[in-house]
C-alpha cells in the first residue's frame, strides 16, 4: 500500500497501515517487473518469496553484466593504456579496444605519447607577460640578462611519466630553468645576447634531457626555442648606447683594416721595386767598375809595350769625347784666309733647324777671296799626333 493511497487510514478502524501488507505488495510489483506473476502466490511466505528471489537474482546478474562491461576501454592512435591492479602497474596496452577487470580491482590510464607539450620559462602565453623570477639570469661577466624560452617535449615512457612525476610540467620547467641558468652563468653577456643564442639552445636541450633521464621522468625534449634575450628594462637605454659605441668601434676598425689592406700592399710593392732597382744599380755599377778595371789593365799592358803610341791614343780618344758634344769651327790659319766675326753658335743652331734669316747670312765679298778650307777632323787629329811625336823627340 502506497503512502498516497486514498484508502490510507480507512481500513481496520482507520488505524495505521499494515507493514506486512505493504511489503507483500512491494514484492508482487517487483516480481511482476522481472516476469513473475503477481498475486498468484499461495501465501505471503510461499510463492511471493520465490518470485522475489528470482527477481533479485536477475537484478544481480544485470548489475554484474554492467560491472563487467565497465572494464572495456578504447586506446586511440598515438596513445598508450596503462593498467593498474589495486594501484600497482600491470601492463601497457597498445591502441585499440581493450578490457581489464572492472573497478575496484583494476583501473586504466590512457596517456597521449604523440602530442607535443610546451613549457614556457620566463613568460606565460606571451613574451610581454614576463615572469622576472624565472627570466632574470646572471652571466659570467656579472651582467644581468632577461631571457625567455620555451621547451617542447613528448612522452617516451608512459609508465615512468605516471609513476615518477607528481607534477610533470613543473618538473620540466624547473629542470629547464636550472639548465639555462647553468649555461648562462658560464657565458659572457654578448655571447648570450647575440652570436651564442643557437648554441645555448642546443646545449640547454642536451642538459635538460640528461637531467630528465637521470630522474626517470619518461620525457623526451624535442626542442628548446629562445624567444627573447635582452638586458633588463632599467638599463636598456645605456646598453643601447654601449652597443652603438661597439658598432662604431667595429666600423672604424673595419675601415682601418680596409685602408691598411690598400696601403700596405702598395708600400710593399714600392719597397720591392726600389730594392730591385737598387740591386740592379749595384750590379750595373759593379759590372762597369769591373769593366773599367779590366780595360785599364789591358791599356796598362799595351802602355808598357809602347808608351808614346798609347799616350797619343788616349789623348785622341779624350779629345774626341770632349769635342763631340760641343759646337766647333775649324779654321786653317796657315792658309791666310780672312776670319769673319760671326755669331757662329746661333748660325749653327739655326742651320740645325733648317732656316737662316737674311740678317744672319754672311755678306758676299766683292773681292775674290779664297774660302777657308774645311779641314777634315781626321786629318787634324793626325797632324796633332805628328806634332806630339815631334815634341817627344825633342
Amino acid at each position: 500500500m502506497a503512502l498516497n493511497d486514498p484508502q490510507w487510514g480507512r481500513r481496520r478502524g482507520d488505524g495505521p497501515p499494515d507493514l506486512d501488507e505493504i511489503w507483500s505488495r512491494f514484492n508482487q510489483k517487483l516480481a511482476g517487473l522481472f516476469g513473475g506473476k503477481g498475486g498468484s502466490g499461495s501465501g505471503p511466505d510461499g510463492g511471493d518469496a520465490r518470485s522475489f528471489g528470482g527477481g533479485v537474482g536477475l537484478l544481480v546478474a544485470l548489475v554484474a553484466l554492467v560491472w563487467l562491461a565497465s572494464g572495456f576501454y578504447i586506446v586511440d592512435a598515438g596513445q598508450r593504456g596503462v593498467v593498474l591492479r589495486f594501484g600497482k602497474f600491470v601492463e601497457t596496452t597498445d591502441p585499440g579496444p581493450r578490457w581489464h577487470l572492472p573497478y575496484p580491482i583494476e583501473s586504466s590510464e590512457v596517456v597521449n605519447v604523440s602530442g607535443v607539450r610546451t613549457v614556457e620559462v620566463g613568460y606565460r602565453n606571451d613574451v610581454r607577460s614576463k615572469v622576472p623570477k624565472e627570466s632574470l639570469m646572471l652571466t659570467d661577466d656579472e651582467n644581468i640578462v632577461d631571457l625567455q624560452f620555451a621547451v617542447q617535449y613528448v612522452l617516451k615512457d608512459p609508465t615512468e611519466y605516471l609513476f615518477n612525476n607528481r607534477l610533470p610540467e613543473d618538473s620540466v620547467r624547473q629542470v629547464a630553468e636550472s639548465a639555462i641558468r647553468e649555461i648562462v652563468g658560464k657565458s659572457k653577456m654578448d655571447f648570450v645576447l647575440y652570436e651564442g643564442r643557437e648554441q645555448i639552445a642546443v646545449s640547454a636541450r642536451k642538459l635538460i634531457q640528461d637531467t630528465l633521464d637521470r630522474y626517470k621522468t619518461g620525457i623526451t625534449v624535442s626542442q628548446v626555442t629562445m624567444q627573447n634575450a635582452q638586458p633588463p628594462e632599467q638599463v636598456q637605454a645605456a646598453f643601447a648606447d654601449a652597443v652603438k659605441a661597439n658598432q662604431d668601434r667595429e666600423r672604424q676598425k673595419n675601415e682601418g683594416e680596409a685602408y691598411a689592406n690598400d696601403v700596405v700592399p702598395k708600400a710593399r710593392g714600392t719597397a720591392a721595386r726600389l730594392m730591385q732597382e737598387a740591386d740592379g744599380y749595384k750590379q750595373r755599377v759593379i759590372a762597369n767598375a769591373e769593366g773599367e778595371a779590366s780595360r785599364f789593365r789591358q791599356v796598362l799592358a799595351e802602355y808598357k809595350k809602347a808608351p808614346g803610341v798609347t799616350r797619343d791614343r788616349l789623348y785622341l780618344d779624350m779629345m774626341q769625347q770632349v769635342l763631340s758634344s760641343s759646337s766647333k769651327v775649324i779654321v786653317d790659319q796657315r792658309g791666310g784666309g780672312n776670319m769673319l766675326f760671326l755669331p757662329l753658335d746661333k748660325i749653327l743652331q739655326m742651320s740645325a733647324n733648317g732656316s737662316l734669316p737674311d740678317a744672319a747670312k754672311p755678306p758676299v765679298a766683292t773681292d775674290p777671296v779664297a774660302p777657308a778650307p774645311t779641314v777634315d777632323p781626321g786629318s787634324t787629329r793626325s797632324r796633332e799626333a805628328f806634332r806630339s811625336r815631334d815634341r817627344e823627340i825633342r
